[in-house]
């Protein structure tokens, strides 16, 4: 019994001992951090952190004067320079041969389609022969009036009288006739261009053949307000891009401005661009730049412009105090990728050559926010 008990004492002693000793080992840990000065320390460290952290980095360009590209922009559609419709040779009469092909690219003269000929051949045929018969015709009839047959001794006036009543003046005529009726069995193309809108077939009849278009150029359609008219002129230098292909730009110039303004405001006009790309198509809705230099502005990027209580506003880079500084600017023009800007007019505040623009980073930015340039 005595034994039970001691050794129970003996435990519980252990484990107060266990526990004191943990306690004294927690305070000494605590006494050496606050000696080490890690307590202090360590919160300024986390704090330098975070405040390094919350500096923006930004980029900038300096402000300087510059030719602008004022831009204005409108949606067009492309006309070929040329286009004809062509009809079937001998429209209504079956066709022997279509010897082209939707999108084919043909020169001039080439042969596109042939009508049957056979009756043409026969009649021409024919036509030769009473053209040979009227001329021995023709010839009796002159040694009966004492010429020798020979038709370059015989005056104008008899000759004529004598091809007449001999029937050789008709049988000439006929001839001429059969000839052009077979030549008109033949569609050739009477410009270089592309074949579209092919719907003709050979061995069947028809009256449409297809569309022959020269798409070497285009002319460029489309409208621009009233107040844009200013900005246009003969030669204006304008920039042609299809829809679907952004890619790609074109070059042209303005031929014509139709002088009137319909209902709605709008005045038409046409440029022409060169086809260098082969992509373009008779018909393509395209986007048209028109373009003129306005020298003397400053200019930005388009995102170095935010909108801040209805205004527009630039962030100018301060080099002394590395802080963004809240100005007010007025948009005098814009293009495709910029901004020609100047001084806030209302809020009477301005802009100058040398100041540091931020033209990224700036979206959550406020006035007199330390930033870090990148």
């Amino acid at each position: 019994m005595l034994k039970k008990m001691f050794i129970k004492m003996f435990k519980k002693k252990v484990v107060v001992s266990v526990i004191v000793l943990a306690v004294i080992a927690g305070l000494a840990y605590i006494v050496n951090s606050f000696a080490k000065g890690d307590g202090a320390d360590g919160t300024d460290e986390v704090s330098n952190q975070e405040r390094e952290e919350a500096v923006v980095e930004v980029d900038t360009m300096v402000l300087r004067r510059q030719t602008f590209q004022k831009q204005v922009l409108c949606n067009g559609k492309l006309r070929a320079m040329r286009r004809a419709e062509l009809m079937c040779p001998k429209a209504g009469e079956i066709l022997q041969s279509v010897n082209v092909r939707n999108g084919q690219l043909v020169a001039e003269g080439t042969t596109l389609a042939v009508a049957d000929t056979r009756e043409r051949k026969d009649a021409l045929e024919k036509a030769k022969h009473d053209l040979e018969k009227a001329r021995v015709e023709l010839q009796d009839k002159l040694i009966g009036l004492g010429y020798d047959g020979n038709t370059d001794n015989v005056p104008a006036d008899v000759l004529k009288r004598v091809e007449v009543t001999s029937g050789y003046y008709s049988a000439r005529f006929a001839l001429r006739s059969a000839e052009q009726a077979l030549h008109d069995c033949t569609l050739k193309a009477p410009f270089s261009g592309r074949i579209a809108d092919l719907v003709a077939r050979p061995h069947q009849r028809g009256d449409k053949f297809c569309t022959l278009i020269d798409d070497s150029f285009f002319d460029v359609e489309f409208k621009i307000l009233e107040a844009e008219l200013v900005s246009v002129r003969m030669g204006t230098v304008v920039k042609v891009s299809p829809f679907v292909d952004n890619e790609l730009s074109l070059t042209g110039a303005v031929t014509e401005i139709n002088p009137s303004v319909d209902d709605k405001g709008l005045v038409s006009v046409k440029a022409r661009v060169k086809n260098t790309s082969g992509r373009l198509l008779d018909g393509m809705n395209v986007r048209v730049i028109i373009e003129n230099s306005v020298s003397g502005m400053f200019v930005v990027p388009k995102e170095a412009v935010v909108e801040r209580d209805g205004y527009n506003v630039v962030f100018v880079y301060n080099r002394e105090t590395h802080r963004a500084v809240w100005t007010y600017v007025d948009i005098l023009y814009s293009n495709l990728t910029s901004f020609a800007i100047t001084g806030c007019e209302r809020k009477n505040t301005t802009v100058k050559e040398g100041d540091i623009v931020i033209t990224s980073g700036n979206l959550n930015l406020a006035d007199d926010t330390e930033v870090k340039v990148k």
